[in-house]
């Protein structure tokens, strides 16, 4: 059905070996002009002889992307005017199968820069600002084309492409639906009720064969008392095709088995956090990655409410066994949350390593997510709100982890996701002036960056605001769909 970029091996492993393009998605990106046997006949008649250039090779029977290159300027607008016009620049019409991209039938919002399609968990923090603009026919299209890609490949990829079909990211479905739901009314709920399930289905695939002799497959792990939570997990067991030279390195400075390497890289791109100390089993280098190993507190905070919306529509539709059933779900989600996540000495909400039966010792702001969907008591939220105030917050917001490594989910760096959910966490149980400071500190690195080069960035550093975030695979982008969303979304709060 779908264009499968490793079709083309042994080219494909040749190129992204070669160096000849400094990202190795792009070539995945590229479009192939004829089919995968001709090109890859093609390249075993020509590939020994003399002169032979594979950059050509390329350019002869690909169609390249289009370079980003960023030309689009503010000309001198206030900020907000110039994040409303540039929805328009980020927008995408519905697509035709063109390589490696997933067709969409609707209109929709990439980030920018290297990201040239659809990207699950940044969405919904970009509806947050389409709906500040009143831009009710994105919100409408976005989410149609996630109902679409639930019912056309039983779930939502990390992004369109066919390289992503093996791994989802932090399931922001339900929340997406109650930005429509504001607009539309909560009758909504009713019409995306079989794709909620059906999400929800993916992720909880295999649950009901769990035993304490068998207790973990794919998503879901049974923990020693007989609950059922959920990691991050990637149905393959090879180099990403978008980052493929990069994880043979790391594979090659690993002691693990190369596929359980590839593995734990993929669940990590999963989680959206590709990459954090907080993945990492010494808590510095990357090749000690154990994400398969971590029940995450956000992942499983985020499938709590799904469980909840789904209860809610079901009681909507007065069908009561259906939605107690969910509820109870979500309640018994919420009690292991609580057991397993937070650290009673710490005074804060970790992830926990079930392999070896103990809290992960990363302190991230993955621990606001209990507050924000109110999982945590109140004596919980005010613990995790002190360390946040005295440990997380900078002058430019708050950074991802109290680690300061080269991975770009970590200290010093800060994302416009974990600034809105540490925001909105806070002051779920009461006023928080902490809150307010990462609100009024984040938009102004916002506004002082757009002053300084017309542009919103993919992330920022949040220590030292004199200095442009760096760390990770690639160079910071601009853009960027879901900077621009929480920006328009702070400054729309009535204080």
């Amino acid at each position: 059905m779908f264009f499968d970029i490793e079709t083309l091996s042994p080219l494909y492993e040749d190129i992204q070996l070669s160096g000849i393009f400094p990202d190795s998605k792009f070539f995945v990106d590229c479009t192939p002009k004829y089919t995968a046997d001709h090109i890859l006949k093609e390249y075993e008649e020509q590939k020994n002889n003399t002169g032979f250039q594979l950059k050509e090779f390329v350019q002869e029977n690909f169609i390249l992307p289009a370079e980003q290159t960023s030309n689009y300027q503010s000309a001198n607008k206030p900020i907000d005017l110039h994040l409303n016009d540039l929805w328009n620049e980020l927008t995408r019409k519905p697509d035709q199968q063109s390589g490696t991209l997933i067709p969409l039938p609707y209109p929709y919002i990439v980030p920018g820069g290297r990201f040239r399609e659809i990207y699950y968990w940044d969405s919904y923090f970009t509806l947050l600002g389409l709906q500040v603009c009143g831009r009710v026919d994105l919100i409408e299209n976005m989410i149609s084309n996630f109902a679409y890609l639930i019912d056309t490949v039983g779930f939502i990829p990390n992004g369109n492409r066919t390289y992503y079909l093996s791994r989802s990211q932090p399931p922001f479905f339900a929340m997406m639906l109650t930005v429509l739901m504001e607009v539309k009314g909560a009758e909504l709920l009713q019409e995306f009720l079989p794709q909620l399930e059906k999400e929800y289905a993916f992720w909880m695939d295999g649950a009901e064969t769990l035993q304490p002799e068998n207790r973990e497959y794919r998503r879901v792990v049974r923990l020693k008392n007989g609950s059922v939570l959920n990691r991050y997990w990637d149905d393959k067991d090879t180099p990403r095709p978008e980052a493929f030279t990069e994880d043979k390195h790391i594979a090659m400075a690993s002691k693990k088995p190369e596929a359980a390497v590839y593995r734990n890289i993929r669940a990590a791109a999963e989680s959206g956090w590709d990459f954090s100390s907080r993945w990492f089993a010494d808590g510095i280098n990357l090749h000690s990655i154990e994400t398969t190993e971590i029940i995450p507190v956000d992942l499983n905070c985020l499938l709590s409410f799904t469980e909840t919306m789904i209860s809610m529509a079901y009681f909507n539709r007065n069908d009561q066994a259906k939605g107690k059933a969910y509820q109870l779900k979500a309640e018994k989600r919420k009690e292991a949350i609580r057991h397993f996540c937070w650290n009673e000495e710490e005074q804060f909400y970790f992830d926990y390593q079930f392999k070896k039966g103990n809290n992960t010792p990363h302190f991230t702001l993955a621990a606001v997510f209990p507050l924000f969907f109110h999982i945590a008591t109140i004596e919980q939220c005010e613990a995790v709100e002190k360390i946040i105030a005295t440990r997380f917050l900078k002058a430019g917001g708050v950074v991802t982890t109290l680690n300061t490594t080269i991975q770009q989910w970590d200290s010093p760096n800060g994302w416009a996701p974990l600034q809105w959910m540490a925001y909105k966490g806070l002051k779920a149980h009461a006023p928080s002036p902490a809150a307010e400071i990462i609100r009024t500190n984040w938009m102004a690195l916002n506004e002082k960056t757009y002053t300084e080069t017309g542009k919103m960035m993919e992330k920022y550093n949040v220590a030292d605001i004199s200095i442009i975030a760096g760390g990770g695979e690639y160079p910071n982008q601009d853009g960027f769909g879901w900077t621009n969303g929480v920006y328009l979304a702070m400054k729309a709060v009535t204080l």
